[in-house]
Parts: structure tokens; C-alpha cells; sequence
């Protein structure tokens, strides 16, 4: 029991320096000691005004959004609990994003956002030549996962290694 926490302990510290380093790379000298109140503003990213006004006012002021927010993350796991029939699935789909995310496009992502204007014609080309590249090879990832699951062969295994 021991292992277990020490090892969720470990995980959710990588977590939170990542985070707190990445806010640093994408902010500069800007960061605020909230790094989450920087993320008001308008980053470029499509649909980010959704994300907007969820974040800037406190949840605790506003009961109502707070059970709608609540209320759709219950369902969303609750959805993939039931519609998801073994958690190595689950683990197979988000391994292969999240690896991309961390090792491609988060790097070039800050890369391309340089607020210094210390990166080159180059350096930006070859960051957007890994974000296309990591989009390309994640997709693969999905559809091979997707394919693997919805054959013959996927699904004879998924029905013997349910965890039900």
C-alpha cells in the first residue's frame, strides 16, 4: 500500500512541476503565481472561449454552474465506464496521445510561441513540421487501436480480459 501512494504521490508531483514549467515556457516572465489566471486570455486556440468562461470565476460563487460542470463530468465517466469494456483500451487510446503530447507537440508548441523572438525561420518550420508530424502518427496509433479493437481478433480478446 505503501508503493501506491508513494508512486500516485511521485506522478502528481511530475504533473504539477510539468505544468508549472510549461506555463513558465508559454508565459516567459509574465507567469503569474496562478498559472491557471493566465489562461483567460485569448491563446488562438479554436473553442478556447469555452474554456474561458469556465475557469475565471470561482466555482464556489455559482452553485449552478458548479452542478453543471459537476453534473457533466459524472456523466462523461459514467459514459465511458459503461461504453468502455476493458481499461486497457482506455489505456491504449490515451497512451498513444498523451506520449505525442509530451514528446511532439508541447515542445513545439513553445517553441512556436517564443516570446523572446530567439528561434529562427528554421526552428519555427521545424516545430510545425512536428506538430504535423505527431498529428499524423497519432492518428495512425488511433486507427490502428480502433481497428484492432473492432475485429474479430479485438473484440475475442476484450470479452476475455473484461474487468467486470
Amino acid at each position: 500500500m505503501i508503493g501506491v501512494v508513494q508512486t500516485s504521490l511521485a506522478l502528481c508531483t511530475t504533473v504539477y512541476i510539468m505544468t508549472g514549467l510549461f506555463g513558465f515556457l508559454l508565459f516567459g516572465d509574465s507567469t503569474l503565481s496562478d498559472s491557471l489566471s493566465k489562461f483567460d486570455t485569448d491563446l488562438g486556440v479554436p473553442y478556447s472561449s469555452l474554456f474561458n468562461d469556465v475557469v475565471p470565476r470561482p466555482l464556489a460563487s455559482d452553485n449552478f454552474r458548479f452542478a453543471i460542470i459537476s453534473m457533466g463530468l459524472v456523466v462523461i465517466i459514467l459514459l465511458g465506464a459503461i461504453f468502455i469494456p476493458s481499461r486497457w483500451v482506455a489505456f491504449e487510446f490515451t497512451g498513444a496521445t498523451v506520449g505525442v503530447l509530451l514528446a511532439f507537440i508541447f515542445p513545439a508548441s513553445i517553441s512556436l510561441k517564443d516570446p523572446h523572438g530567439i528561434g529562427t525561420r528554421k526552428d519555427k518550420v521545424t516545430s510545425i513540421c512536428m506538430i504535423i508530424l505527431a498529428v499524423f502518427s497519432n492518428a495512425i496509433a488511433i486507427y490502428s487501436d480502433a481497428y484492432a479493437l473492432l475485429t474479430e481478433e479485438g473484440l475475442t480478446k476484450i470479452s476475455l480480459n473484461c474487468d467486470w
